[in-house]
Protein backbone atom coordinates (compact mmCIF):
# COMPACT_ATOMS: atom_id res chain seq x y z
CA UNK A 1 0.00 0.00 0.00
CA UNK A 2 0.91 3.76 -0.16
CA UNK A 3 2.80 3.79 3.29
CA UNK A 4 4.77 0.73 2.54
CA UNK A 5 5.71 2.34 -0.55
CA UNK A 6 6.42 5.82 1.30
CA UNK A 7 8.85 3.44 4.17
CA UNK A 8 10.74 1.89 1.14
CA UNK A 9 11.10 5.45 -0.96
CA UNK A 10 12.35 6.98 2.55
CA UNK A 11 15.01 3.67 3.01
CA UNK A 12 16.19 3.78 -0.13
CA UNK A 13 17.33 7.18 -0.22
CA UNK A 14 20.42 8.34 0.41
CA UNK A 15 20.17 11.87 1.55
CA UNK A 16 18.85 11.20 4.83
CA UNK A 17 18.53 9.02 7.83
CA UNK A 18 16.78 5.51 6.97
CA UNK A 19 13.79 4.46 8.75
CA UNK A 20 13.81 2.21 12.24
CA UNK A 21 11.23 2.06 13.56
CA UNK A 22 7.55 3.26 13.32
CA UNK A 23 4.95 4.62 15.66
CA UNK A 24 1.14 4.97 14.70
CA UNK A 25 -1.93 4.71 16.18
CA UNK A 26 -3.63 1.30 17.11
CA UNK A 27 -6.54 1.94 14.59
CA UNK A 28 -4.23 2.15 11.88
CA UNK A 29 -3.46 -1.18 11.38
CA UNK A 30 -2.01 -1.29 7.85
CA UNK A 31 1.04 0.87 9.34
CA UNK A 32 1.90 -2.31 11.24
CA UNK A 33 1.99 -4.62 8.20
CA UNK A 34 3.83 -2.38 6.63
CA UNK A 35 6.54 -2.28 9.24
CA UNK A 36 6.21 -5.71 9.23
CA UNK A 37 6.92 -6.25 5.93
CA UNK A 38 9.97 -4.21 5.41
CA UNK A 39 11.77 -6.13 9.00
CA UNK A 40 10.60 -2.91 11.21
CA UNK A 41 10.52 -2.53 14.74
CA UNK A 42 6.13 -1.39 15.22
CA UNK A 43 5.32 0.74 18.43
CA UNK A 44 1.50 0.89 18.72
CA UNK A 45 0.10 3.93 20.28
CA UNK A 46 -3.59 3.95 21.84
CA UNK A 47 -4.39 7.16 23.04
CA UNK A 48 -7.44 6.65 24.69
CA UNK A 49 -7.51 5.29 28.24
CA UNK A 50 -6.42 1.82 28.80
CA UNK A 51 -9.72 0.95 30.33
CA UNK A 52 -11.63 1.41 27.13
CA UNK A 53 -9.30 -0.59 25.07
CA UNK A 54 -10.35 -3.30 27.31
CA UNK A 55 -13.88 -2.38 26.56
CA UNK A 56 -13.09 -2.97 22.79
CA UNK A 57 -11.01 -5.83 22.98
CA UNK A 58 -13.59 -7.78 24.99
CA UNK A 59 -15.88 -7.96 22.16
CA UNK A 60 -14.54 -11.36 21.75
CA UNK A 61 -15.59 -12.20 24.91
CA UNK A 62 -19.27 -11.16 24.98
CA UNK A 63 -19.69 -13.04 21.74
CA UNK A 64 -17.85 -15.96 23.06
CA UNK A 65 -20.27 -15.95 25.99
CA UNK A 66 -23.77 -15.69 24.11
CA UNK A 67 -24.04 -12.14 25.07
CA UNK A 68 -23.71 -10.57 21.73
CA UNK A 69 -24.81 -10.14 19.27
CA UNK A 70 -28.66 -9.63 20.41
CA UNK A 71 -30.88 -11.49 19.38
CA UNK A 72 -33.88 -9.04 19.13
CA UNK A 73 -34.07 -5.33 19.24
CA UNK A 74 -36.37 -5.01 22.18
CA UNK A 75 -33.51 -6.30 23.91
CA UNK A 76 -32.24 -2.22 23.63
CA UNK A 77 -35.24 -1.08 25.73
CA UNK A 78 -36.09 -3.98 28.00
CA UNK A 79 -33.54 -4.24 30.32
CA UNK A 80 -30.91 -6.61 28.94
CA UNK A 81 -28.27 -3.65 28.30
CA UNK A 82 -28.45 -4.07 32.38
CA UNK A 83 -27.45 -7.26 32.40
CA UNK A 84 -23.78 -7.78 34.87
CA UNK A 85 -21.15 -8.99 32.89
CA UNK A 86 -19.24 -10.47 35.59
CA UNK A 87 -15.04 -11.82 35.66
CA UNK A 88 -14.16 -9.35 32.81
CA UNK A 89 -10.19 -8.93 33.28
CA UNK A 90 -9.43 -5.79 33.99
CA UNK A 91 -12.90 -3.62 34.27
CA UNK A 92 -15.26 -4.17 37.52
CA UNK A 93 -18.64 -4.09 37.77
CA UNK A 94 -19.93 -4.37 34.11
CA UNK A 95 -23.10 -4.46 32.56
CA UNK A 96 -23.79 -4.81 28.60
CA UNK A 97 -24.97 -1.13 28.21
CA UNK A 98 -20.95 -0.15 29.85
CA UNK A 99 -19.27 -1.58 26.61
CA UNK A 100 -18.42 0.37 23.41
CA UNK A 101 -22.05 0.86 21.82
CA UNK A 102 -21.19 -0.83 18.47
CA UNK A 103 -21.79 -4.43 20.39
CA UNK A 104 -25.52 -2.83 20.42
CA UNK A 105 -25.81 -4.70 17.20
CA UNK A 106 -28.26 -7.70 16.01
CA UNK A 107 -25.79 -8.24 13.24
CA UNK A 108 -23.33 -10.97 13.83
CA UNK A 109 -21.28 -9.40 10.82
CA UNK A 110 -21.10 -5.85 12.03
CA UNK A 111 -18.43 -4.42 10.82
CA UNK A 112 -17.06 -2.02 13.58
CA UNK A 113 -17.85 -5.46 15.89
CA UNK A 114 -15.16 -7.02 13.94
CA UNK A 115 -13.04 -4.22 13.15
CA UNK A 116 -12.46 -3.14 16.80
CA UNK A 117 -11.43 -6.53 17.66
CA UNK A 118 -9.02 -7.08 14.67
CA UNK A 119 -6.90 -3.90 15.91
CA UNK A 120 -7.35 -4.51 19.62
CA UNK A 121 -5.71 -8.14 19.21
CA UNK A 122 -3.14 -6.72 16.60
CA UNK A 123 -1.59 -5.20 19.98
CA UNK A 124 -0.05 -8.48 20.71
CA UNK A 125 1.96 -8.38 17.49
CA UNK A 126 3.70 -4.58 18.68
CA UNK A 127 7.08 -4.75 19.50
CA UNK A 128 5.62 -1.92 22.41
CA UNK A 129 2.65 -0.39 23.03
CA UNK A 130 2.26 3.08 24.11
CA UNK A 131 -0.79 4.30 26.64
CA UNK A 132 -1.47 7.90 27.06
CA UNK A 133 -2.59 6.93 30.87
CA UNK A 134 -0.54 6.30 34.11
CA UNK A 135 -0.35 3.57 36.78
CA UNK A 136 -2.18 5.61 39.46
CA UNK A 137 -5.01 5.95 37.64
CA UNK A 138 -5.36 2.61 35.58
CA UNK A 139 -2.49 0.49 37.11
CA UNK A 140 -5.81 -2.16 37.33
CA UNK A 141 -6.14 -2.10 33.67
CA UNK A 142 -2.63 -1.47 32.16
CA UNK A 143 -1.85 -4.87 34.49
CA UNK A 144 -5.20 -6.93 32.62
CA UNK A 145 -3.47 -5.35 29.55
CA UNK A 146 -0.12 -6.82 29.90
CA UNK A 147 -1.75 -10.06 30.46
CA UNK A 148 -3.58 -10.22 27.05
CA UNK A 149 -0.78 -9.47 25.16
CA UNK A 150 0.57 -12.93 25.93
CA UNK A 151 3.14 -14.53 27.73
CA UNK A 152 7.33 -15.01 27.58
CA UNK A 153 9.89 -12.77 25.64
CA UNK A 154 8.00 -11.74 22.32
CA UNK A 155 4.99 -10.45 24.26
CA UNK A 156 5.24 -6.26 24.00
CA UNK A 157 6.06 -4.31 26.44
CA UNK A 158 3.36 -1.62 27.35
CA UNK A 159 4.27 1.73 28.23
CA UNK A 160 2.10 4.36 30.91
CA UNK A 161 3.54 7.66 29.51
CA UNK A 162 0.64 9.92 30.16
CA UNK A 163 -0.67 12.55 30.70
CA UNK A 164 0.73 13.35 27.20
CA UNK A 165 -0.53 17.16 28.05
CA UNK A 166 2.08 17.04 30.74
CA UNK A 167 5.15 16.26 27.92
CA UNK A 168 4.77 19.26 25.86
CA UNK A 169 3.07 22.20 28.17
CA UNK A 170 0.98 24.27 25.16
CA UNK A 171 2.38 27.88 24.44
CA UNK A 172 -0.25 30.47 22.92
CA UNK A 173 2.79 32.23 21.08
CA UNK A 174 3.07 28.77 19.21
CA UNK A 175 1.84 28.19 15.26
CA UNK A 176 1.34 24.55 15.79
CA UNK A 177 0.14 24.32 19.49
CA UNK A 178 -3.45 24.82 18.96
CA UNK A 179 -4.64 21.48 16.96
CA UNK A 180 -8.66 21.79 18.16
CA UNK A 181 -10.94 21.37 15.86
CA UNK A 182 -12.72 24.29 17.00
CA UNK A 183 -11.32 28.11 17.01
CA UNK A 184 -10.27 29.24 20.65
CA UNK A 185 -11.27 32.61 22.10
CA UNK A 186 -8.27 33.71 23.94
CA UNK A 187 -10.56 36.23 25.78
CA UNK A 188 -11.58 33.28 28.12
CA UNK A 189 -8.34 33.93 29.83
CA UNK A 190 -9.03 37.43 29.77
CA UNK A 191 -12.10 36.80 31.94
CA UNK A 192 -10.53 34.55 34.31
CA UNK A 193 -8.01 37.24 35.77
CA UNK A 194 -8.52 39.16 38.63
CA UNK A 195 -10.86 35.81 39.83
CA UNK A 196 -10.23 34.51 43.22
CA UNK A 197 -8.79 30.77 43.38
CA UNK A 198 -11.06 27.95 43.06
CA UNK A 199 -13.85 30.32 42.43
CA UNK A 200 -14.75 29.36 38.67
CA UNK A 201 -16.90 26.35 37.19
CA UNK A 202 -15.22 25.34 33.70
CA UNK A 203 -18.03 23.72 31.74
CA UNK A 204 -16.90 22.16 28.58
CA UNK A 205 -18.63 18.88 26.95
CA UNK A 206 -16.35 18.19 24.46
CA UNK A 207 -15.46 18.50 20.88
CA UNK A 208 -18.17 16.27 19.43
CA UNK A 209 -20.92 15.93 22.14
CA UNK A 210 -24.47 16.62 21.68
CA UNK A 211 -27.53 17.35 23.46
CA UNK A 212 -30.97 18.03 23.79
CA UNK A 213 -32.29 21.58 24.55
CA UNK A 214 -33.91 20.16 27.60
CA UNK A 215 -31.05 19.48 28.84
CA UNK A 216 -29.08 22.34 27.70
CA UNK A 217 -31.25 24.42 29.68
CA UNK A 218 -31.44 21.57 32.39
CA UNK A 219 -27.59 22.38 33.02
CA UNK A 220 -28.08 26.01 33.21
CA UNK A 221 -29.80 26.42 35.92
CA UNK A 222 -28.18 23.92 37.83
CA UNK A 223 -25.09 26.45 37.29
CA UNK A 224 -27.72 29.44 38.13
CA UNK A 225 -28.16 27.57 41.37
CA UNK A 226 -24.83 27.24 42.15
CA UNK A 227 -24.30 30.36 42.81
CA UNK A 228 -20.84 30.47 41.44
CA UNK A 229 -18.81 31.83 38.96
CA UNK A 230 -18.97 29.83 36.11
CA UNK A 231 -17.20 29.36 32.24
CA UNK A 232 -19.19 27.76 30.01
CA UNK A 233 -18.55 26.52 26.66
CA UNK A 234 -21.17 25.94 24.35
CA UNK A 235 -20.23 25.50 20.24
CA UNK A 236 -22.71 26.26 17.86
CA UNK A 237 -23.02 22.42 17.19
CA UNK A 238 -24.46 21.25 20.89
CA UNK A 239 -27.84 21.12 21.03
CA UNK A 240 -29.12 17.86 18.79
CA UNK A 241 -30.70 19.41 15.25
CA UNK A 242 -31.38 22.76 16.40
CA UNK A 243 -29.77 26.22 17.81
CA UNK A 244 -28.77 26.65 22.09
CA UNK A 245 -31.41 28.30 23.17
CA UNK A 246 -30.86 29.37 27.27
CA UNK A 247 -33.61 31.24 28.62
CA UNK A 248 -33.69 35.12 29.00
CA UNK A 249 -34.00 34.52 33.28
CA UNK A 250 -31.06 32.69 33.42
CA UNK A 251 -28.66 35.28 31.15
CA UNK A 252 -30.40 37.66 33.16
CA UNK A 253 -29.49 36.42 36.58
CA UNK A 254 -25.96 34.58 35.79
CA UNK A 255 -24.83 37.97 33.46
CA UNK A 256 -22.44 39.66 35.98
CA UNK A 257 -20.83 36.08 37.04
CA UNK A 258 -20.89 33.70 33.85
CA UNK A 259 -19.56 33.61 30.48
CA UNK A 260 -20.41 32.03 27.04
CA UNK A 261 -17.70 30.86 24.83
CA UNK A 262 -17.63 28.57 21.74
CA UNK A 263 -14.93 27.27 22.70
CA UNK A 264 -11.61 28.06 24.79
CA UNK A 265 -7.63 26.72 25.39
CA UNK A 266 -8.73 24.14 27.70
CA UNK A 267 -5.05 23.14 28.88
CA UNK A 268 -4.44 27.03 29.77
CA UNK A 269 -8.31 27.27 31.51
CA UNK A 270 -7.57 23.98 33.69
CA UNK A 271 -4.32 25.37 35.08
CA UNK A 272 -5.18 29.04 35.43
CA UNK A 273 -5.68 29.10 39.62
CA UNK A 274 -9.23 30.53 39.40
CA UNK A 275 -10.67 27.42 38.10
CA UNK A 276 -12.02 25.39 41.10
CA UNK A 277 -14.05 22.83 39.26
CA UNK A 278 -14.63 20.65 35.98
CA UNK A 279 -17.74 19.65 34.91
CA UNK A 280 -17.17 17.80 31.63
CA UNK A 281 -18.62 14.81 29.13
CA UNK A 282 -15.49 12.64 30.61
CA UNK A 283 -13.69 12.34 27.39
CA UNK A 284 -10.42 11.00 27.64
CA UNK A 285 -8.70 14.38 26.44
CA UNK A 286 -10.64 16.44 28.75
CA UNK A 287 -10.06 13.84 32.11
CA UNK A 288 -6.29 13.54 30.95
CA UNK A 289 -5.78 17.41 31.23
CA UNK A 290 -7.99 17.87 34.28
CA UNK A 291 -5.17 14.90 35.68
CA UNK A 292 -2.44 17.15 34.60
CA UNK A 293 -3.78 19.94 36.00
CA UNK A 294 -5.33 18.67 39.58
CA UNK A 295 -8.37 20.21 38.86
CA UNK A 296 -10.98 18.28 40.43
CA UNK A 297 -13.80 17.20 38.17
CA UNK A 298 -17.93 16.65 37.63
CA UNK A 299 -18.73 14.33 35.04
CA UNK A 300 -21.52 13.25 32.80
CA UNK A 301 -20.35 10.50 30.83
CA UNK A 302 -21.58 10.74 27.68
CA UNK A 303 -20.53 7.53 26.32
CA UNK A 304 -20.14 3.84 27.97
CA UNK A 305 -17.10 3.12 28.05
CA UNK A 306 -16.33 7.10 29.80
Amino acid sequence: GPFRRLLAELNAAGDRPPVTCVVSDLIMGFSMDAAKELGLPYVQLWTASAVSYLGYRHYRLLIHRGIAPLKHIKQLTDGYLDMPVEDVPGLRSMRLRDFPTFIRSMDPDEFMVGYAIKETERAAGASAVILNTFGDLEGEAVEAMEALLGNGDSKPKVYTVGPLTLLAPSSTSSTISNLSLWKEQEECLQWLQGKEPASVVYVNFGSIVVMTNEQLVEFAWGLANSGRHFMWVIRRDLVRGDAAVLPPEFLAETAERGLMASWCPQQEVLNHPAVGAFLTHSGWNSTSRACAAACPLSVGPSSPIS
